[in-house]
């Protein structure tokens, strides 16, 4: 729970703050961006809700946040939007919300699909989410990007009895798992869906994509709102810059619409501007 006595310097006075527990996992800006920025190290309030709108995002960034470090001054209302999680992005695929501070952070991901929905990698485990999961049918399947972000997919594996997928250099993380990925080439592991291996911020890192429109990226690639790019990150790079830039290379032949990624804000584009700006991105990384 948020400390109002922790109040970072930067928030402006009203209902919502942010506390020194913050990790600047960015969450909350991606949820509420009207409400909370970026300082050096941490969020803070820049705004106060002046809708009903902007309210409702400001209470989901508040459930979201991985640490409890957003509150308010009065009467909590956050569980008005408990269940507004998962939210759907477009087409039958969700942000889960609840993010775990296991995966610092990390976004994760809900799929509905007819032959058994999918988690791509994962949220805390708590029952409001447990319960929607369950209303939308369970979790068949979950698929984790790498070992930053498996959180607590062994407890969702054993409540729906899931099949994990993960790749063989990140399987320590995720030790019982239920299909293990070998190699650098792509692999179809169901129609319509593919694990691409993409080593680079770790050993086995893997993107899925899923109907040649959605990419799940975990840490290899997301948009960057300030410089209004596809971006990846060399001070978060564990493993090799030199192969993240060769996977990122990977993809500019693929063809995609979202970028969905663990850490940093999604974006839709075009297919072609998707490529265009994959083939600028490989350029500054090399």
């Amino acid at each position: 729970m948020a400390d109002r006595r922790r109040i970072v310097a930067e928030n402006v006075a009203g209902e919502f703050f942010v506390d020194e527990t913050c990790i600047d996992c960015d969450a909350c800006r991606q949820l509420a961006p009207e409400v909370f920025k970026e300082a050096a190290t941490y969020s803070f309030v820049h705004a106060q809700p002046e809708t009903a709108e902007a309210e409702r995002n400001a209470l989901r960034a508040l459930l979201a946040c991985p640490t409890g470090s957003i509150g308010t001054l009065h009467a909590n209302r956050a569980r008005e939007v408990k269940q507004d999680f998962p939210i759907e992005i477009e087409d039958g695929v969700y942000y889960c919300g609840f993010n775990s501070p296991k995966s610092f952070g990390g976004n994760s991901y809900f799929l509905r699909h007819p032959e058994g929905n999918w988690l791509i990698d994962s949220p805390k485990f708590l029952p409001p989410l447990v319960e929607r999961f369950e209303q939308m049918g369970g979790v068949t399947n979950i698929f984790l990007t790498h070992r930053d972000d498996v959180a607590e997919a062994s407890k969702y594996a054993r409540r729906f009895s899931s099949r994990r997928i993960i790749h063989r250099k990140e399987l320590s993380s995720q030790p019982e798992s239920e299909m293990v990925i070998d190699g650098t080439e792509p692999v179809a592991i169901a129609p319509k869906f593919l694990v691409i291996p993409t080593p680079g911020h770790t050993r086995g890192h893997c993107c899925l994509l899923y109907d040649h429109k959605f990419l799940f990226t975990g840490d290899h690639l997301w948009w960057s709102r300030d410089a209004q790019s596809l971006s990846a990150g060399r001070d978060v790079c564990w493993y090799s810059w030199p192969e993240q830039t060769d996977s990122m290379e990977k993809l500019v032949n693929v063809s995609f619409e979202w970028v969905l990624p663990g850490h940093g804000q999604r974006v839709k584009l075009e297919a072609d501007e998707m490529r265009r700006q994959l083939v600028a991105l490989v350029g500054r990384m090399r």
